[in-house]
């Protein structure tokens, strides 16, 4: 086993941990949370390394990386998930890798994306991400809808060809009513997935959760959680 192997070896068995101790705080099943580890700057060396050790969902939030990293993976048994704000004139190349863009904000990008999964003859998972740092009507600071616009945004995405509507998607707010209360943005996440279920009852995917807040993530009910730092390290800066 090679050094890097071993280093992400025990890392991901760190996680596992984590995952499993928090559930059982929970009373919940294993099962029940779905690891997704975050590859951004990291090379695809590693990704093939995370599918050898038995990961099978990786996430990525910058297309021009992205892109060839999925291709030079491509052989390989994974699920792509886009987590990062997704312009319009990104979504072509987006589409042709993505399994599911947890990202969708607006109904520009929801047209856009339709077009190019028909074109392509795809089926992508879309999550309506949420900001809960920005006014009912409003966006984020990093990007997301406003909570007063998901049930449009979700109906757009329900019927839209090509498009599959699979749930919601947050990240812990720093400013506004729920900074520093991850447990109780979570929570109202959590919330907003059941009114959305009323509608969309096949839309139950809550991915919510990254490395410093996996467990009031997993606490709160989310399904899936994004852990980059916590398995590969801390990231190189971007210059």
């Amino acid at each position: 086993m090679t050094d890097r192997k071993a280093q992400l070896a025990g890392n991901l068995a760190k996680v596992e941990e984590r995952i499993v101790a928090a559930c059982v705080a929970a009373g919940r099943k294993r099962e029940e949370v779905t690891l997704i580890v975050v590859t951004k700057t990291y090379p695809a060396d590693d990704v093939r390394i995370l599918s050898e050790l038995g990961v099978r969902h990786v996430a990525e939030n910058r297309d021009q990386d992205a892109a060839p990293k999925a291709a030079a993976c491509s052989d390989l048994p994974l699920s792509w998930h886009f987590v990062g704000q997704l312009q319009t004139n990104k979504v072509r190349s987006v589409a042709g890798y993505a399994d599911v863009v947890q990202s969708v904000d607006r109904a520009r990008l929801v047209t856009a994306l339709s077009k190019e999964a028909v074109r392509r003859e795809r089926e992508l998972g879309c999550l309506i991400q949420v900001a809960l740092d920005a006014e009912e009507t409003g966006r984020g600071e990093r990007g997301g809808v406003g909570t007063g616009g998901i049930e449009e945004l979700a109906g757009l995405v329900a019927e839209a060809p090509g498009l599959r509507l699979d749930g919601l998607m947050t990240v812990a707010p720093l400013t506004g009513p729920y900074a520093g209360r991850e447990l109780a943005a979570f929570g109202r996440l959590m919330d907003l997935s059941t009114d959305l279920r009323s509608a969309h009852p096949a839309a139950n995917m809550v991915s919510a959760g990254m490395s410093a807040d996996l467990e009031q993530a997993v606490a709160a009910g989310a399904t899936h959680v994004r852990v980059g730092t916590a398995v590969l390290g801390v990231r190189p800066r971007l210059g």
